[in-house]
């Protein structure tokens, strides 16, 4: 495979970066750089991927504090121009490590040049929170007519996900426009009240991805395709806090899978390898994903994770 030009970039991600503010009963606040896509640019850019990430950051001291995170990680960080504050999030976990969150989030993405790119990612916030949603949608759609792959994650944040019928007509509109689909059973249950979670799955199925991805915490995680479900376990681990967990998973399902319509053996691969860092990510506080090497170590682990 050649190697990218430098007008060119092997990822493309496109959303929102967030300043986690972590707090636990008991210990001083302490900011993290965070977001869904901004997590997904970094755990693919620890794991070796070249990536850009087009976002929003504000000149203030949360939004120095992700550019420097980003830029040590590998990232290229593309804005728009425009003078934001840095969307913060105030990240409270309890005593098993579960996080709720508190936003204060704007997204106004304006139209801008973006490198050429062989896949382009979309995330969260970003895909469905006026004004910038509409133009990131549109990013996608026109990576998706250019040749790219694309790939989405709602990561549904109900308190900000505005009206629910509007939030999900947003989200199915960005998952007819992917090859790859990732969401978690608590994404699907928010959208989809009452309706089980591999019903929902085969739905977005049904709108035109090669394959819908679930997560189902500890539970592990399955894989929707024309080709039939793929399921594997989660692997042991000793949690710590769930921040990240999901991206992380997102990031290692990306650098797993090669273009195209994936197969069961090979979607069964990328399911446990994603599996191995989301588990890595849950073993330490914030959202630290693993890099190559750590990635490889605990995808080498022996298991019997995969269960058709």
């Amino acid at each position: 495979m050649a190697e990218p030009t430098p007008t060119e970039t092997e990822f493309l991600v496109i959303g929102e970066c967030v300043a986690d503010i972590v707090r636990v009963p008991g210990r001083p606040d302490h900011p993290y750089p965070g977001g869904s896509p901004a997590n997904v640019a970094y755990g693919l850019a620890r794991l070796g991927r070249s990536v850009t990430l087009l976002t929003q950051l504000g000149a203030d001291p949360y939004g120095e504090l992700i550019r420097r995170h980003l830029a040590a990680g590998g990232v290229v960080v593309r804005t728009d121009g425009q003078q934001v504050a840095t969307p913060t999030a105030v990240v409270t976990l309890d005593g098993e490590g579960r996080a709720a969150y508190a936003f204060a989030v704007e997204w106004s993405l304006a139209p801008v040049a973006v490198p050429a790119a062989r896949h382009v990612h979309l995330g969260s916030l970003a895909s469905v929170r006026a004004p910038g949603a509409a133009v990131a949608r549109q990013l996608l759609r026109t990576a998706r007519a250019g040749g790219a792959g694309t790939s989405y994650d709602p990561n549904v944040r109900p308190a900000l996900f505005g009206e629910h019928a509007a939030g999900v007509a947003a989200v199915e509109e960005c998952v007819a426009l992917s090859d790859l689909v990732k969401a978690s059973d608590e994404d699907l249950a928010w959208l989809y009240p009452g309706v089980p979670v591999r019903e929902s799955a085969a739905r977005w199925l049904a709108l035109g991805p090669a394959a819908v991805v679930v997560t189902l915490g500890g539970a592990g995680a399955f894989a929707l395709s024309a080709d039939g479900e793929v399921r594997v376990a989660a692997p042991p681990t000793t949690v710590v806090d769930t921040v990240g967990a999901g991206d992380s998973f997102m990031s290692a399902l990306l650098a797993s899978l090669a273009p195209g319509r994936p197969g069961p053996a090979e979607l069964a691969a990328a399911l446990r390898t994603a599996a191995a860092a989301a588990a890595v990510t849950v073993s330490r506080a914030g959202a630290n994903p693993p890099t190559a090497a750590e990635l490889a170590a605990a995808a080498a682990l022996p298991t019997e994770h995969e269960v058709r």
